[in-house]
């Protein structure tokens, strides 16, 4: 087992994520996990984090940790707090590290292994050793951090200031490989086939006779939730699918259409003019997305009280968790709520089931495999709970809504004929609260300014934009200009994550 010390980084699981893709079994623990629960750890590996090692109340480990006779890699936070715990030197940047780096090797090493000695690392970083522990050896540098990697391997102490988990740093995964393989020499015996039998397990456990709902949308995120959960307890498993009002043109048929196929007991909700009413004259994206997590749970509690249930399903994943919280040890920086995470009410009174929380969207799909489902759910795009709710900056009107579901549907029409490939994470529309002045038929026009976003990603954490061809930008803003009457502006957002997040809102 490889124990994974979490200090609030964004990309902890993301660790444990790539520790898992390389075949080896891990568990994340708070920094103030007690010495006696990883005890049986064969290494550990400390995370990154928002705080600084040199603030007087920076998260810190128990020495008992320290002493432990196992390998220990520390990740950017881990790397610094592992050079203050063996009497090395921590100071402020004077030019800070955000992105990619040039990284260089310059002393040999077992974490160096087909690895070359230039590369692009990923840093994310405002403090810098400056001093290496007096026992310790220099392995790398960048432009910004003369010391970004530093190993004792009498001790098998390690520390990388840059973060292999991403997958911006070129060689990362064969960092870790190197770390888990060569040096804690530990077995790759880790699945996700193991991880169904196990979660199904689980939540048989949990649920034991009690009757479940679970939140459908028709993604594969709740369709593998309510999978799983339905492999669990059978019929004690009831589906509901809320056509909120807010889903794209023609979905919510489509949807339904396509979950009546997997034969699970299903109930569809319209309930479009309750979530309009209670979002009508509401700006503030964190508000919207409070607001339709209550009225989602309103709705399931009315609909629970009927089916005698007390808890309730939902295909949460990892990166939500992360954005709406503060992660295992509650210090992670909060970047939105989501309404299935962070939207939720204090006084619900649904127990939640969340089998896929600590997961990754390319996990869920390969899972979905497994579980038999078709292609039709694991290639969707993904599509936020709050729905077109997020995707309209401002108010929403229901002649707004009806302007971006017409220009959304373009942008997925045109980009489904250009992306044979499938290299598109996620791509659609955002209606901005601007209008500009243009020209139509010789006449002047004052109207909406639209937004298209396309992305490529893994797993969501971090993404790039993406170089849709120019030919097909112009055809994609001829059509959405000529064929949507109220837009006469369109414009294409070229800013990855971080430092944006996918979704606008």
């Amino acid at each position: 087992m490889i124990a994974i010390i979490d200090f609030g980084s964004q990309f902890t699981q993301l660790i444990a994520r790539r520790v898992r893709e390389l075949g080896y079994y891990s568990i994340i623990y708070p920094y103030f996990v007690k010495p006696e629960e990883i005890q049986n750890a064969d290494a550990i590996i400390l995370s990154g984090g928002p705080r600084s090692v040199i603030s007087s109340d920076h998260p810190a480990l128990s020495g008992e940790i320290w002493k432990m006779q196992v390998p220990i890699l520390g990740i950017c936070y881990g790397f610094q707090l592992m050079a203050l715990e063996e009497g090395g030197e921590v100071q402020p940047c004077e030019i800070r590290e955000f992105g990619k780096a040039s990284f260089t090797t310059c002393a040999k090493s077992i974490l160096w292994k087909e690895i070359p000695q230039e590369s692009i690392v990923w840093m994310s970083h405002a403090d810098q050793v400056t001093a290496s522990p007096p026992s310790f050896e220099v392995i790398g540098s960048s432009g910004n951090a003369p010391v970004a990697a530093f190993q004792n391997i009498k001790r098998m102490r390690y520390g990388i200031q840059f973060h292999p988990e991403v997958v911006h740093t070129d060689f990362g995964k064969q960092v870790l490989y190197n770390f888990l393989h060569f040096i804690v020499k530990a077995k790759q015996d880790w699945d996700l086939t193991s991880w169904i039998d196990q979660e199904v397990q689980a939540i048989r456990d949990k649920v034991q006779n009690r009757k479940v709902i679970c939140a459908i949308s028709g993604g594969v995120d709740s369709s593998v939730a309510a999978l799983l959960v339905h492999r669990a307890v059978g019929a004690n498993l009831h589906c509901f699918f809320v056509d909120h009002g807010l889903m794209r043109l023609n979905e919510p048929e489509e949807v339904e259409t396509m979950l009546r196929q997997l034969n699970l007991p299903l109930t569809v909700i319209h309930a479009e003019k309750d979530f309009l009413k209670a979002l009508k004259g509401m700006t503030d994206p964190e508000e919207k997305r409070k607001v339709i997590g209550k009225q989602f749970i309103k709705l399931f509690e009315k609909e629970a009280k009927k089916a005698k249930a007390d808890i309730l399903v939902q295909g949460t994943l990892y990166p939500d968790v992360i954005e709406s919280s503060g992660g295992i040890s509650g210090i992670a920086a909060k970047i939105k709520s989501h309404h299935n995470v962070g939207g939720l009410p204090d006084t619900m009174k649904l127990d939640l089931l969340e089998p896929l929380k600590y997961l990754f969207k390319d996990e869920v799909r390969l899972i979905g495999k497994q579980l038999h489902l078709s292609d039709r759910f694991i290639q969707r795009h993904p599509f936020p709970g709050p729905g077109l709710g997020i995707r309209i900056i401002g108010e929403i009107t229901p002649e707004r809504l009806q302007l971006l579901k017409e220009a959304d549907f373009i942008v997925r029409e045109v980009m489904k004929q250009q992306d044979k490939e499938q290299k598109i994470w996620q791509g659609f529309a955002v209606l901005l609260p601007i209008q500009s002045v243009g020209v139509m038929g010789d006449e002047r026009t004052y109207q909406n300014v639209l937004a298209v976003r396309m992305v490529q990603s893994v797993d969501g954490m971090t993404a790039n934009w993406y170089p849709m061809p120019h030919a097909w930008l112009e055809k994609l803003s001829t059509r959405i200009t000529n064929e949507v009457k109220g837009i006469n502006r369109v414009v294409y957002d070229i800013t990855s994550k971080p430092p944006a997040t996918i979704e606008w809102e």
